[in-house]
């Protein structure tokens, strides 16, 4: 169990919980992690996930390198400034100062538009769509396990199309996409929807984006699609020629999710006894602990050994605890690792042909015969992520609110909840579509527009700030 409640301080809690299950350490350079084993195993069930996807949309994975020439940033004005205050800067090698100083990948943009230019010649080639898995680079002032590192790890897409229509449908597909994996793989519920013009990725026409509630009330931005236009292809001169003998610009996406998935399952998910993870991606699905006087019985473990060898054949994770850790250690050892299933086996379920099987999520534990076993692990790993989808689902419902159409009325919310140390939330409220106005909210509570939602519950007819008419319907919260 974790020495502070998420109530009590879910900051703590979190940095508390990461630390005890072993997902990582701290490293020697400021605002980067160690991934350690069981973090990252995470990572690559998540991965695994997104690429059964992503092939099935015809998307072929690449690699291109991290180092960027500066001279390709400057080729996208919004681009540059939209990340210059984020890049790290190679000046030096071999002891010799560079011509060109090279960037740190913040996003590969500029890398992959070089590369269509010289791979796109002709409508035959196109749509031309790949994706990339690697490291990122942004420097942050203010880090946070996997939420906000200065080097993460992220997959990044980039599509290049002969129309708008087939740019834009693609930009859309893949928010779908993501929004499929996040709720039904790691049972987070998500609102999708479409970022305002000051959060746009630099240089993008468009950006969608999935937003997920953690349960201290705070949004993260789950995953984003953006639809570039001809932006980058103009900046970088990616044409083709058409099937009319003209040589036209192409219309290009890009879209992306990161590390920040696993922060978000644990802040999600996790509870005052530690992390509680889907079955889907945990590094260990099940474990089984021998408990009782097991080593005088060396048939318990034999036993054990036959369960765990029809588990693995089944492509189920399973770990054997016979370390010499008392049951209760164990049992907390593992409870605060989130694993989903414990089993236990001792002399009594061996002589009843059954073993005790504990869900995570659930207080009790029940018996099962040890010839259904397979089948029960089958059955229950679904029906858990399920329990937790919907459980993080009313969560969403407890800490959404529809009713406030004031900047007044969400300072007052905002004050009675943290009198009362409770979650703020999230808030739905009219907005005129002004900077000023979506400044105005962030400066005077902190609260930023998370996105305009495809499908809002609600419709609001008048601004926050300034009672205009609304001119969308927006969620605000504050954000990781």
């Amino acid at each position: 169990m974790v020495d502070v409640t998420q109530r009590e301080d879910f900051s703590r809690w979190y940095i508390q919980t990461i630390k005890q299950a072993d997902l990582m350490d701290y490293s020697p350079v400021r605002g980067c992690m160690i991934f350690k084993p069981d973090g990252y195993e995470m990572w690559e069930h998540i991965q695994e996930e997104f690429n059964k996807r992503f092939k099935e949309e015809g998307i072929r994975n690449a690699y291109f390198p991290m180092l960027i020439p500066e001279s390709f940033f400057t080729k996208e004005k919004e681009h540059v400034e939209g990340f210059s205050p984020e890049l790290p800067w190679v000046t030096e090698a071999a002891g010799e100062q560079l011509e060109e100083r090279l960037a740190l990948r913040p996003t590969s943009e500029t890398m992959i538009g070089t590369a269509f230019s010289e791979w796109i010649q002709s409508y035959r080639d196109l749509p031309y769509e790949i994706n990339q898995w690697a490291n990122v680079f942004r420097w942050e002032k203010k880090t946070l396990p996997f939420l906000r590192t200065s080097e993460f790890l992220w997959q990044e897409g980039h599509t290049a199309h002969a129309t708008a229509e087939e740019a834009q449908a693609r930009t859309k597909r893949m928010l779908e996409v993501y929004k499929e994996v996040v709720e039904g793989i790691l049972a987070i519920p998500v609102i999708d929807g479409e970022k305002t013009p000051s959060e746009r990725f630099a240089g993008a026409v468009r950006t969608y984006c999935i937003e997920a509630m953690m349960k201290d009330g705070k949004a993260v931005q789950a995953g984003t699609s953006h639809y570039l236009g001809q932006k980058f292809a103009k900046a970088f001169d990616i044409r083709f020629l058409n099937e009319n003998n003209e040589h036209v610009y192409c219309e290009t996406t890009s879209w992306g999710v990161s590390t920040r998935l696993i922060g978000s399952l644990i802040m999600v998910h996790g509870d005052d006894q530690g992390l509680v993870l889907p079955p889907t991606v945990a590094a260990k699905q099940v474990v089984i602990v021998p408990v009782g006087p097991w080593k005088k019985k060396p048939e318990i473990l034999e036993e054990i050994r036959r369960v765990e060898s029809k588990l693995k054949a089944q492509g189920i994770r399973v770990l054997v605890d016979d370390t010499d850790n008392s049951p209760g250690f164990k049992f907390n050892e593992w409870e605060v690792r989130g694993v989903p299933l414990r089993l236990e086996f001792g002399p009594r379920d061996l002589q009843a042909g059954h073993m005790m099987a504990k869900w995570r999520d659930q207080e009790d534990k029940e018996a099962v015969a040890l010839e259904n076993i397979e089948e029960y692990i089958l059955e229950g790993m679904p029906a858990m992520n399920k329990r937790l989808l919907e459980k993080a689902r009313e969560v969403f419902k407890a800490n959404a609110y529809t009713h406030i159409d004031t900047l007044d009325q969400l300072k007052a919310h905002i004050e009675e909840k943290r009198a009362a140390n409770e979650v703020a939330g999230w808030a739905l409220v009219g907005w005129d579509g002004t900077d000023e106005s979506e400044a105005k909210i962030k400066e005077e509570t902190g609260f930023t527009i998370r996105n305009i939602p495809f499908n809002p519950p609600v419709k609001k007819e008048v601004d926050i700030v300034s009672g205009k008419p609304a001119k969308e319907t927006v969620w605000i919260a504050r954000a990781y």
